[in-house]
């Protein structure tokens, strides 16, 4: 008998342990949570003017953003917390150390040629609440060489990503680079270098960030549709509805043709949350209008990601391929979501197979039950996040 409760509380424990690893316990609201650098570039009358939006006080801590996306998982994350604390005056003080960093790569080149680049001023937003993460407008500037042909740039190794925008030609570049890379030749007189291809490739990556590791609220709901049962039909027709729905939308935001505000679209993905957890505890087969709700909630969705590209934006001469690299970068991510459940549960069995010394030949029907388990242990924490944030951005 004590064996027997032993084996089930260390199964117990392992469906417990399972379940949130998989879904990640935090708030996609997370006041530490870390952003992509957004930077305009403007060449015009001989001035180079680069204007960033950015976490100053991430930069100064030190925190290696290719690494971690919260301020909380970093190593010097208290560091930050002190720099957050400080007056603006304090931190605009120290922005031109960082810049000198920037300047010995050198950052900014044109024709081949290093520039350094000069503060021209720093806005930073006042009265915001300390436990809320700040981005400030600096602005930087170099003079050119009148006559300049191309312009590169080169993203510092641990600066996280960096969206590169183009302004004031007919025909911009943007660009999408990892802390280390360097941007490709970008045409001063407006003929973007880059591809149709080299678009679609460039914004692929993209995609997956928003979902892997960024786009927790995405993730929860994939798992969500993951859970309500282990055949295969029945996730293939949700991934389905749920992607032709959330393309349109993203197609159709993006397009500037539909634009919800995220005070309202936001809450309601995590309603969604909510509603296909509770479904999972309560059902454990496809229904009739399931794939219909979720399709419902696949145009709320597109909504969410039309939002990060909005701030992003497109390169208006590779709209298209650029927007089609950001989708098939979402549908990846999305499947790396239910690829590693899968993987993840299936190791599960294993082990406790393992566990009580029995042979292999009776894993197929022990995943069945397994899953049920990990299905409702996991919904019902899904369905807590969801309702949390449901509160928290609706009231908070």
């Amino acid at each position: 008998m004590q064996n027997t409760f032993k084996k089930f509380f260390l199964k117990l424990a392992l469906l417990v342990s399972l379940s949130s690893a998989m879904i990640g316990v935090d708030s996609p609201a997370n006041a530490h949570e870390l952003q992509p650098t957004i930077a305009d570039l403007t060449i015009e009358d001989g001035t180079a003017e680069l204007a960033l939006r950015i976490n100053l006080e991430a930069f100064l801590a030190g925190i290696d953003l290719d690494a971690v996306d919260d301020t909380n998982d970093a190593q010097n994350g208290q560091d930050y917390d002190a720099l957050r604390a400080l007056p603006n005056g304090d931190i605009m003080g120290r922005a031109p150390q960082l810049l000198e960093q920037w300047n010995a790569l050198p950052m900014l080149t044109v024709d081949g040629a290093p520039v350094v680049l000069r503060s021209a001023d720093i806005v930073m937003p006042e009265d915001l609440d300390i436990e809320l993460s700040r981005l400030s407008d600096w602005a930087l500037t170099a003079k050119i060489d009148p006559r300049a042909e191309v312009v590169q740039l080169t993203w510092p190794k641990g600066a996280g990503a960096l969206v590169l925008r183009q302004q004031g030609v007919e025909d911009p570049f943007t660009g999408y680079l990892d802390g280390g890379d360097t941007s490709p030749e970008i045409d001063l007189l407006g003929g973007a270098s880059q591809s149709n291809w080299g678009a679609f490739v460039g914004y692929v990556p993209v995609g997956f960030d928003h979902i892997l590791p960024k786009g927790l609220d995405h993730i929860l709901f994939v798992l969500g549709l993951f859970f309500l049962s282990t055949r295969l039909r029945p996730l293939v027709w949700q991934v389905s509805a749920f992607t032709l729905a959330h393309t349109v939308t993203l197609a159709l935001g993006a397009l500037g043709l539909v634009n919800v505000p995220g005070s309202i679209v936001e809450p309601l993905i995590a309603a969604s949350i909510v509603y296909v957890a509770v479904e999972n505890i309560f059902f454990h087969r496809l229904s009739r209008w399931r794939p219909v709700v979720i399709f419902g909630f696949g145009l709320l969705h597109g909504l969410g990601f039309a939002s990060v590209l909005g701030d992003f934006g497109l390169p208006p001469g590779q709209f298209l391929p650029a927007l089609i690299g950001f989708n098939v970068g979402v549908e990846l991510g999305q499947l790396s979501v239910i690829a590693t459940a899968a993987i993840l549960l299936w190791l599960a069995v294993v082990a406790a197979r393992r566990a009580r010394l029995e042979g292999p030949q009776e894993l197929v029907t022990e995943y069945p039950v397994m899953f049920r388990a990990v299905s409702v242990t996991g919904s019902l924490l899904i369905a807590l996040i969801g309702a949390y944030w449901v509160v928290e951005r609706v009231f908070l």
